[in-house]
């Protein structure tokens, strides 16, 4: 595992929010949905995400830049000991907080626990200094030496991070399928039941699907944000649909039936004669999926549209119907 701060490619003394913004950008371009021809991406992502889980931790960040852990989060261990600390450095800082070993390991106040027990604290554990102390009788011999350097309890386990996830869908998908499929940062794809409602910026949570805990904690959660692809029709409007329709000059002035698009399938609006541009008419149960289990509406707004080309008949009857019908499409607060 390289250097945290060279896999986001930012200087030690990045914020908070540089880390994360560096983070996003590299999750975003090596993200597998993205690359899925390029095997190394994956290995880029999950480096990434490795070294995001370090440097975006304070605690672990803090640990990491005073040498205590490694890049994958790890304690560090030398020959000799713990990272900093050889074993004569031990023995000569509790001897110094104890004057001497003294015999049954009581006579010092505790010193020599307290020494270990911010030396190995650090790294996830305690030592248990005065019970081998204790139990090895004169001096550090026997069993009370094992006992304070190796009988130190297991480091406790950590949950995993939760891991933010953002789930692209259709209103196709809301309305039929009511499923997405989404890519953990694990590289695991997989997929999201949508609920009945499910609105655009609603959050699932996917339990134990984030990422992994240390020490044999529990993984994380996965929280799967639902944003609602742009459609070329419609627009959502809570439950309900928005739709423009454009009709012909003569549709609205002679009325008819319109041939309109919905999520399930094209069908017959009756446009009434003389119908205003701007009309709103409403498709009952042809919008999306509510919590109650019913469906909202589709709002059909008629928008007239001319020909594109010009046409010199439909323009000799607008002349005539000028100085013969003229009327005033717009009231006196145009004025």
């Amino acid at each position: 595992m390289r250097d945290p701060y060279s896999v986001l490619g930012v200087g030690k003394s990045a914020s908070e929010a540089e880390i994360k913004k560096a983070f996003r950008k590299l999750a975003k371009t090596c993200h597998p949905d993205q690359n899925a021809d390029n095997p190394q991406a994956k290995e880029r992502f999950a480096e990434a995400n490795q070294a995001y889980e370090i440097l975006g931790d304070k605690d672990k960040r803090a640990r990491f830049d005073r040498g205590e852990i490694d890049a994958e989060g790890k304690p560090k261990f030398h020959a000799h000991g713990f990272e900093g600390f050889g074993d004569n450095d031990i023995f000569r800082q509790a001897r110094g907080a104890r004057g001497g070993f003294g015999q049954g390991g009581a006579a010092g106040g505790g010193g020599f626990d307290d020494i270990l027990n911010d030396i190995l604290g650090g790294f996830g554990g305690r030592a248990r200094a005065g019970a081998g102390a204790g139990a090895g009788g004169p001096g550090m011999g026997g069993a009370g030496m094992g006992a304070g350097m190796g009988g130190g309890r297991a480091a406790t386990p950590r949950r995993g991070a939760d891991a933010q996830v953002t789930a692209r869908v259709t209103l196709e998908q809301l309305v039929h399928d009511h499923k997405a499929r989404v890519t953990l940062p694990s590289g695991k794809a997989l997929d999201v039941k949508l609920p009945e409602g499910t609105t655009d910026g609603e959050k699932i949570r996917l339990r134990g699907q984030g990422h992994p805990g240390e020490n044999g904690g529990s993984a994380g959660d996965a929280i799967v944000e639902i944003r609602l692809a742009r459609h070329p029709l419609f627009v959502p409007a809570d439950d309900d649909l928005k739709l423009d329709l454009p009709i012909s000059l003569y549709e609205a002035v002679l009325g008819g039936k319109v041939r309109v698009p919905t999520l399930d399938g094209a069908v017959n609006l009756t446009v009434a004669a003389n119908a205003r541009a701007g009309k709103t008419m409403r498709l009952k149960g042809k919008g999306l999926p509510n919590k109650n289990g019913g469906r909202g509406d589709l709002l059909v707004t008629l928008r007239i549209v001319l020909p594109e080309e010009e046409d010199e008949e439909l323009a000799t009857l607008m002349r005539a119907w000028k100085e013969l019908r003229p009327y005033r499409p717009r009231g006196p607060e145009f004025d």
